[in-house]
């Protein structure tokens, strides 16, 4: 029996439980206007249509002389209008109520002198002192990180696709194939030379992991996916980019540094992508010492709740295109 198939259930399973959507990062933008003044947003994701708990905190030395706040099916967006006395250098920024969340909010502040910082603000640091020089756009590596390993979809197809392969020469095709291919449509749409609907492309890319259970649980060595594995995963990474792309289109990239932000990105999500698959092959380890005998029902039961789970996403993510309650 296949060591990798034995391997991958309990995998499959410990994702299965999770909700559609990953957990989108805050985020907080403040740039330098005219005069002292600068205008700021913060964009709030939603969990269960309610925003999370978060508030802005400006320096004590900038004045709110407007607010004004909008919802989008995604987030909760207010915007600031400030006056600043002396500018933002050796000012303190931050966002109260994050330390009682598990998200981040990516932080990207614009100075007169054209001066760019982006920071991650976390729960166990949710503030930060505006330097004398922009920070490197390294924050973008661990928001692609995170992007990666808490996207239960993308997760759950890489763990569906590795139901395919037998090889290690295998392994490596298809990884490279599905990397090659989400980078490009990554960049594409980033650098907004591409751009296409983030809720469409969330349903497609739920209705590929459904793709994938079912080409499996037919068992024949002559479906698409069982022949040409990595061409079915160079198709869907091309899909997924446009995915990961949606994080990135929350938050923008720094005007400066933009293709190292772009890189940073990218490489974070394959260094959540590695760590996905090392988990995985950890499992296969682990299964070449434990003589089993698993039963047939056991090995496609994962195939089945992943199927269902994407089923699901599926038809929510569908149904909130087209507005049916």
């Amino acid at each position: 029996m296949n060591r990798l198939v034995v391997a991958l259930p309990a995998l499959v399973l410990c994702c299965a439980h999770v909700g559609a959507h990953e957990i989108r990062p805050a985020y907080l933008g403040i740039e330098a206007a005219a005069d002292g003044h600068y205008e700021a947003l913060f964009r709030r994701p939603l969990t269960s249509g309610v925003p999370l708990p978060l508030v802005p905190r400006f320096p004590p030395r900038c004045e709110t002389v407007s607010a004004a706040a909008d919802a989008t099916p995604e987030a909760f967006v207010q915007r600031f209008k400030l006056a600043c006395s002396d500018g933002l250098r050796g000012e303190t920024v931050a966002v109260d109520g994050l330390a009682a969340t598990v998200t981040d909010v990516m932080l990207h502040v614009a100075l007169a002198d054209g001066t760019e910082i982006a920071a991650m603000l976390r729960p166990a640091k949710p503030s930060v002192v505006i330097g004398e020089s922009a920070a490197p756009a390294f924050a973008y590596l661990a928001l692609g990180v995170e992007h990666l390993l808490l996207g239960v979809d993308h997760i759950l197809f890489v763990l569906a696709l590795m139901y395919f392969l037998r090889r290690a020469a295998e392994l490596v095709k298809a990884v490279t194939a599905f990397t090659a291919s989400h980078s490009i449509t990554l960049a594409l749409s980033a650098l907004e030379l591409v751009r296409l609907p983030q809720a469409p492309v969330e349903a497609v890319i739920a209705l590929s992991i459904l793709f994938l259970a079912v080409e499996k649980l037919r068992g024949s060595a002559q479906t698409l996916t069982a022949r040409h594995t990595w061409l079915v995963a160079f198709a869907f990474g091309l899909l997924h980019g446009f995915g990961f792309a949606g994080a990135l289109a929350d938050i923008g990239l720094p005007k400066q540094n933009l293709l190292l932000a772009l890189l940073l990105f990218n490489v974070g999500v394959e260094v959540g992508q590695l760590a996905v698959v090392a988990v995985a092959l950890a499992f296969v380890a682990v299964a070449r010492w434990l003589p089993m005998n698993v039963p047939r029902h056991v090995v496609r039961a994962p195939l089945y709740a992943s199927g269902c789970l994407a089923a699901y996403w599926f038809v929510a993510r569908t149904a909130a295109i087209v507005s049916i309650p």
